[in-house]
Parts: structure tokens; C-alpha cells; sequence
């Protein structure tokens, strides 16, 4: 799967988190990527932001998100 458009769609979900500002966003944006994205999804989105790092695309709250993302436990299930 192409980068670009998981990138788009975790842009737009940090946005509606952080205008909710509700918590701990990068918190939440990273149970909603567990809960409703297929291990697929998730891990094509993290080997693109860990290959781009900063040239990801990603907003800093999506980035923060996925680095939550990343140190829970079974992430890619």
C-alpha cells in the first residue's frame, strides 16, 4: 500500500483530535489506529514515518501518535 494516502487519512484524524482537545491526543489517535486499521494499514504508515522521519508528511501530533503507536504492546495485531 502507497504511503501517501495513510498519511492524508492520519493527518486528517490528528486534526479531529486536536481540535477536540480531549486528553491525551497522541494517546487516543494511536487506540484509534489499534482499534479501526488493519495491521496492514498501521505498519505500512510506521515503516514510512521510520524510513522519512521528518519528511514523513506527517503533522507533529500524527507523528507523536505514531511513536505511542509503536511502543504498545501487539501493535501490528
Amino acid at each position: 500500500m502507497r504511503p501517501e494516502p495513510l498519511v492524508k487519512m492520519l493527518n486528517e484524524i490528528a486534526r479531529f483530535f486536536e481540535d477536540a482537545q480531549s486528553g491525551d491526543a497522541a494517546f487516543e489517535i494511536a487506540q484509534h489506529l489499534k482499534r479501526f486499521w488493519t495491521p496492514a494499514m498501521r505498519e505500512g504508515l510506521l515503516g514510512h514515518w521510520r524510513a522519512a522521519g521528518p519528511a514523513s508528511g506527517l503533522t507533529p501530533l500524527a507523528a507523536r501518535a505514531l511513536a505511542c503507536l509503536e511502543s504498545m504492546p501487539g501493535k501490528a495485531r
